[in-house]
């Protein structure tokens, strides 16, 4: 698995600041750190704090400006005083990228309650929870950008997992409609689809799964943490000003 959080796209972020939610791990730390090696300052925001303040670290490492904020994303006051935390540190906000996610996978018949209500908590209700808290200070930047991670799953559904393709579907369909909202306040608003995308999630599916997936997959690979990073990279910065309210597939062509 490649990680190198090499921007493959010429982008200018110096001056911005951005959040980045689930950014401890895979695809998140490699957001926060292409972001960062642009020229972005990063609140990198994990449930778990050690795994944020590592990819602050790293950022920091390779020249950049960043921070850890510990949250809960499912917990509106944690994440209305990491927004303010934000804010009071670095003054602005101009960047939010939702990307913490989880999942909790099952067939329909065998799934527990506990199982939906986890990953539509986190997924979808997390995502509603920073945009709204961020809203505000995104509205006053000016040519503010507002990045929800979706999946392929939320687009075609998956076997066994209902609750996780609920989530994304309901993350599509936020995304459009808080772009026709913040629209006039000059805030774009996308998504991005990854496929099956070389992480530790996807590893555990098992070597049997994945060589399937591949073979169903018309680029014959699973995606790379750094292609999702480099189309939020895109939907981040000045080329993608009249872009909003769309969803960007990052899936080799897997979806129909």
């Amino acid at each position: 698995m490649s990680d190198t959080s090499a921007p493959r796209i010429a982008t200018n972020l110096d001056g911005k600041v951005a959040i980045v939610t689930g950014a401890g791990r895979g695809i998140g730390r490699c957001i926060a750190r292409t972001l960062a090696n642009c020229g972005a300052a990063i609140a990198c925001v994990d449930v778990n704090v050690a795994a944020a303040e590592e990819t602050a670290s790293l950022i920091k490492a390779d020249g950049g400006q960043a921070a850890a904020f510990a949250c809960d994303v499912t917990d509106s006051e944690q994440v209305n005083s990491v927004v303010d935390a934000v804010i009071g540190q670095y003054k602005k906000l101009d960047i939010l990228v939702n990307n913490a996610g989880i999942t909790r996978d099952g067939l329909l018949l065998r799934m527990k309650d506990e199982q939906w209500d986890l990953v539509l908590n986190v997924n979808l209700r997390g995502t509603f929870l920073f945009t709204r808290a961020a809203a505000r200070y995104l509205i006053k930047a000016g040519g503010a950008r507002i990045i929800n991670i979706a999946s392929i799953s939320g687009l075609m559904g998956n076997p066994g997992q209902a609750n996780y393709s609920a989530s994304k579907a309901g993350v599509i369909g936020f995304t459009r409609t808080v772009a026709r909202e913040l629209a006039s306040r000059q805030v774009t608003v996308n998504a991005v689809a990854p496929g099956f995308i070389a992480t530790e999630m996807a590893h555990a599916l098992g070597e049997d799964t994945l060589k399937q997936i591949r073979e169903r997959t018309p680029l014959g690979r699973l995606g790379e943490p750094q292609d999702v990073a480099d189309a939020v990279l895109f939907l981040a910065g000045p080329a993608a000003g009249f872009i909003t309210g769309t969803v960007l597939r990052v899936d080799g062509g897997l979806a129909e």
